[in-house]
């Protein structure tokens, strides 16, 4: 019987053990901002952009605004980016809706690219909502016609700001219902995540409409998580495709036809 509880307590020791070192490291798994690879020329190849710097309490946060084709307060979508992206990798998609006269403003986290600062919810929360300040500070910003649009993590960084807020229409990527949901897989506890995201909570008390966008063979965020969010939406659309995470949507142009009927029924178009 000795013999037992002396290997009961030496497992539980060992889990305990394992628990604090997965508290102390969640970040650098959930932020894998030093295996990205920045790129050299993103800034010179995207004519009419402009570089604005934020300042907030963890450092100067870069961002990238897009401007729409457009000579009257437009529109503006505010993006946030997959954790091992950087915002350098995504104008020549986006800027599919400058020709559609929406507005983009690409906001860089906290510690990423040029960014100073570390990330977590609440510095990124932080970072957002001041990018967010300045964008509807603009003349050339209609400012009761703001998009919030988040891919996978992404997707927790628009979900927290439209918490704090208003916005006309949520877009969610690739997107889970919170990173606690995924503890399981780590055998750890629920409680001892450092940045929760939760967006499911978001996303059942928002009042405008939704797009919930999902790869069916999503295996790093299942596509359950998506068809959990858009059940839990007030006014949700759903766009499914065959296709995985980093790969979703398949095809950009096929999305932008999607999307632009959506976009025009909530007067965003």
């Amino acid at each position: 019987m000795n013999i037992f509880i002396k290997i009961v307590l030496w497992l539980f020791f060992i889990y305990l053990a394992y628990c604090c070192l997965l508290l102390l490291v969640q970040r650098q798994i959930l932020f894998p901002r030093h295996q990205i690879v920045m790129p050299s020329d993103a800034e010179s190849n995207i004519p009419g952009m402009e570089k604005i710097w934020i300042e907030t309490i963890s450092g100067k946060i870069e961002t990238w605004f897009l401007p729409p084709e457009s000579n009257r307060p437009s529109p503006a979508l505010i993006f946030a980016h997959g954790n091992a992206e950087i915002i350098d990798m995504w104008p020549a998609t986006l800027n599919r809706f400058t020709q559609l006269g929406i507005g983009v403003l690409l906001v860089e986290y906290p510690g990423y690219g040029r960014s100073e600062g570390s990330p977590s919810q609440r510095s990124i929360t932080e970072a957002f909502v001041a990018a967010y300040d300045m964008l509807v500070t603009r003349k050339d910003v209609d400012p009761s016609k703001i998009i919030l649009f988040g891919r996978s993590i992404g997707g927790g960084a628009v979900c927290a700001l439209a918490a704090q807020r208003p916005s006309t229409m949520l877009i969610l990527n690739s997107t889970f219902i919170n990173v606690r949901s995924f503890a399981t897989k780590y055998l750890v506890p629920g409680f001892i995540v450092r940045d929760p995201f939760d967006n499911v909570s978001v996303v059942r008390s928002y009042k405008g409409p939704v797009l919930i966008i999902h790869g069916k063979n999503d295996e790093l965020i299942p596509y359950k998580h998506g068809l959990i969010l858009y059940k839990a939406a007030q006014q949700g659309t759903l766009l499914a495709y065959d296709c995985g995470h980093n790969d979703c949507p398949p095809d950009w142009d096929k999305f932008f036809q999607d999307i632009e009927p959506i976009l025009h029924k909530v007067g965003l178009r």
